[in-house]
């Protein structure tokens, strides 16, 4: 039978405690995707018009839980990250169970930048590299098969034309 120092026994409890604050802080609690807000929007370019029905994070806690835990996600469904003032943006795939493709989204709508097939649960930052007022997460592969590129222009229903 191995033995524990007495000293190790006493904090056992107190470090079990720690590690289970320390989880419960790193994953906040989770909003039910169906009280987002949704919104509708378009992509035209030359590889044609393409809709689609996102969940829009437009708070704080939204835009902090996107699509995380997610394991599915319809070929015109997806998330849409906004902001006010452009600024550099960056996303990460904790707790993203499927890969996604990152379209950035300049102010005037027009996709500067795309992230193909982003690595699920990986911690490395993807910027957006310029600033931008939008970011739309897509399923993993779906703007190639689209022939969605950069230079492609993004309208949300609730932009005017």
């Amino acid at each position: 039978m191995k033995h524990t120092p007495p000293r190790l026994a006493r904090l056992a409890p107190l470090w079990l405690l720690l590690a289970g604050a320390a989880l419960a802080q790193a994953v906040p609690p989770l909003e039910d995707l169906g009280r987002f807000p949704r919104a509708s929007l378009e992509i035209t370019g030359p590889g044609g018009t393409h809709r689609f029905d996102v969940w829009v994070a437009d708070t704080p806690a939204r835009r902090m839980q996107g699509l995380m835990f997610v394991r599915d996600l319809a070929p015109d469904g997806g998330m849409l990250f906004t902001e006010e003032a452009p600024r550099v943006m960056s996303m990460w795939m904790k707790n993203t169970f499927i890969p996604l493709d990152m379209l950035f989204i300049d102010r005037q709508g027009r996709i500067v930048r795309i992230a193909a097939r982003t690595t699920p649960h990986s911690l490395d930052s993807i910027s957006s590299g310029e600033p931008v007022t939008r970011v739309l997460e897509l399923r993993g592969g779906e703007a190639k098969a689209r022939g969605i590129q950069a230079g492609d222009h993004v309208r949300v229903g609730t932009d005017k034309p």
